[in-house]
């Protein structure tokens, strides 16, 4: 068993076992080791966006994107990350049922693994995540992001993970298909709700004045639908579930989230506030089609996401190669791979303004956009043996701290 970023899993251990997978022709995975896979690729994608935002970051990406002003490879590469969240959320949500319901075990409760995890992210988010983004101490702005509200829904599922499941699969849609309704509620800063809607609902800041602002950057409320739902889905993991219902079960989601997408997106219906136009070229047009808001999370933006996700749980499944291999190994350890990549960036552009000296403002930055893409490819290997090195040092250690990484 393995708790990492606050996703409880219990994945087979990567060294010998996987190793041992290697040799062997058969190319088929655990269903558990999968988790990791999916992990891992969305760390993977994860480091593309990170490095646009440390190194081209005077272009700014708005939410939703603006397609007409927006370059197509920052558009789609900002799209690939936009995979990376629902999918942390809703593997916390499946891993803590792993944890709640061990294959070889009783049943047990998951409040205190959740509580005590969630607490951790959110510490995390506002003190070693917040100094690799931060210019100065203290910092003009502490930002609410995506840790943070992995954190909080975490406890929340800790408090809740309980009750019956019928009562959770009401909430968990609910939140899901209906927050879009809400999106015409607002209220002003000073008036009375502000505080607790910009926390559930709308993106802003709840300390706006002073030497020291705190924002919120991810919106609560959609998201617990999200770990709801990966809560949910947790049987579908269950030791007891035949390999290939399991298989049949993603795909027949996955294809019923992006067909519920194209009709209501097609037409404009509901769950998106910026309808699709059609633009000067196909490109666009279809730039302008998959242009959905993160800040909350739209319902399309959700059924595209988590509906390409649930289409890769059985194919990763069935693969084994060097490929899902690393994805694997980075997946087992995402909170130390997502912590120390943050920090290698920040070095890497101390260095520049050491060696070069700064070319925007007070910052380096690339001049294109396209060496976002070679240092991101680059920094892969840089990221993948210390992480393996980590996650060997996690899977021997007795030292409990270590576990939550």
């Amino acid at each position: 068993m393995t708790a990492s970023n606050g996703i409880a899993t219990e994945s087979v251990p990567y060294t010998a076992s996987r190793e041992a997978a290697a040799a062997t022709p058969v190319a088929t995975r655990s269903r558990i080791e999968v988790i990791d896979v999916m992990r891992g690729l969305v760390m993977v994608i994860m480091v593309f966006d990170h490095v646009r935002e440390r190194f081209y970051l005077r272009v700014p990406v708005s939410d939703p994107m603006d397609v007409a002003t927006t370059e197509p490879m920052v558009f789609f590469t900002r799209i690939a990350a936009h995979f990376c969240a629902p999918m942390f959320v809703f593997l916390t949500g499946l891993g803590a049922w792993l944890y709640a319901n061990p294959a070889n075990g009783a049943p047990r409760s998951a409040t205190g693994f959740l509580v005590k995890r969630g607490l951790l992210l959110v510490v995390l988010e506002v003190t070693v995540i917040l100094l690799t983004w931060v210019e100065r101490f203290p910092p003009h702005t502490i930002w609410l992001q995506v840790i943070w509200v992995i954190g909080i829904c975490m406890i929340i599922l800790g408090l809740t993970h309980q009750l019956p499941r019928w009562i959770l699969a009401v909430i968990g849609f609910a939140l899901v298909f209906g927050h879009n309704l809400l999106t015409p509620i607002n209220f002003q800063p000073g008036e009375s709700g502000y505080w607790i809607w910009t926390i559930l609902h709308d993106r802003g800041y709840l300390i706006a004045d002073g030497p020291t602002k705190l924002k919120v950057s991810y919106p609560l409320l959609p998201w617990i639908g999200v770990i709801y739902l990966g809560w949910l889905a947790g049987p579908i993991f269950s030791k007891a579930m035949d390999p290939a219902r399991r298989a049949r079960l993603w795909t027949q989601l996955g294809l019923g989230c992006l067909a519920l997408l194209l009709l209501l997106r097609g037409f404009n219906i509901y769950g998106e506030t910026l309808p699709w136009t059609q633009q000067q070229d196909f490109l666009h047009t279809v730039m302008s089609f998959v242009n959905f808001t993160k800040y909350p999370p739209s319902l399309d933006f959700l059924l595209m996401t988590l509906g390409v996700g649930f289409l890769l749980f059985p194919r990763f499944e069935a693969m084994s190669n060097a490929f899902t291999r690393v994805l694997a190994v980075i997946g087992s350890a995402p909170m130390f791979f997502y912590i120390f990549h943050l920090y290698v960036l920040l070095a890497m552009q101390m260095a520049m303004l050491v060696l070069v000296g700064p070319n925007y403002g007070q910052r380096w930055e690339l001049d294109q956009y396209w060496p976002v893409w070679v240092i991101s490819i680059a920094l892969i290997p840089v990221m993948y043996y210390p992480t393996r090195a980590f996650a060997r040092y996690k899977r021997t250690t007795d030292k409990a701290w270590v576990k939550y990484f």
